[in-house]
C-alpha cells in the first residue's frame, strides 16, 4: 500500500508552538508529513529560508516521520512533484478561514486530485503568530511561551545584530 503523504505547507518566519501543534496532530493522518517552507516572495521574513529550516528540523528531530524541506514553485506544483495528495493547513481564528479558503478552492482548481485539509489549532495557540511573536521579540518581551527555547534564542540573536549588537 502507498504511503499517504501530507504537506504543511507555510513561510514558518519564525515556527511557534502551534505550528507544532498542528504537525504533531498531522502526524495522526498522515504517513509521512512534509514541512514545506516557502520561500514567499509577497513577505520579507526575518529569516531567510536556510535558517526556518534549520529551526524546523531541530525542532521536529524527534518526529522520524516529518520531513522539512524548502520550495519556491507553485504549491500545486510542489505537492504533485512529492506525490501527495493532501495538503494540510492550519487555522486559528475565524479570518484565517476566508485567505484559506480561497487558496484552497484555487489549488482545487488548479489540481482537482489534491485535497486541503483544515485544522484547527488548539485553543490555547488560537493567538499565537509568527508577526506578533517577532514584534514581541522585537521589543524586549519573553516570547517563550509560543515557541521553542532554540527559536527563542535565535529572535533574541537576531534582534542583537539588527540593533547593531548593543
Amino acid at each position: 500500500m502507498a504511503e499517504h503523504i501530507g504537506v504543511y505547507p507555510g513561510t514558518f518566519d519564525p515556527i511557534t508552538r502551534g505550528h507544532l501543534d498542528i504537525i504533531e496532530r498531522g502526524l495522526k493522518l498522515f504517513d509521512i508529513l512534509i514541512v514545506a517552507v516557502a520561500s514567499n516572495l509577497s513577505k520579507t521574513p526575518l529569516f531567510d529560508v536556510a535558517e526556518r529550516v534549520e529551526m524546523i528540523s531541530e525542532a521536529i528531530k524527534g518526529y522520524p516521520n516529518v520531513r522539512v524541506e524548502s520550495f519556491d514553485s507553485l504549491l500545486i506544483d510542489y505537492v504533485r512533484q512529492k506525490k501527495a495528495a493532501t495538503v494540510l493547513r492550519g487555522l486559528r481564528v475565524i479570518s484565517d478561514f476566508e485567505y484559506e479558503f480561497q487558496m484552497a478552492l484555487i489549488n482545487r482548481k488548479l489540481d482537482p486530485d489534491i485535497e486541503t485539509v483544515f485544522m484547527m489549532t488548539a485553543e490555547n495557540y488560537a493567538s499565537v503568530s509568527s508577526r506578533f511573536i517577532k514584534e514581541i521579540a522585537m521589543l524586549g518581551g519573553e516570547v517563550g511561551a509560543f515557541v521553542t527555547p532554540e527559536v527563542e534564542k535565535r529572535l533574541r540573536l537576531k534582534n542583537s545584530l539588527m540593533k547593531g549588537g548593543r
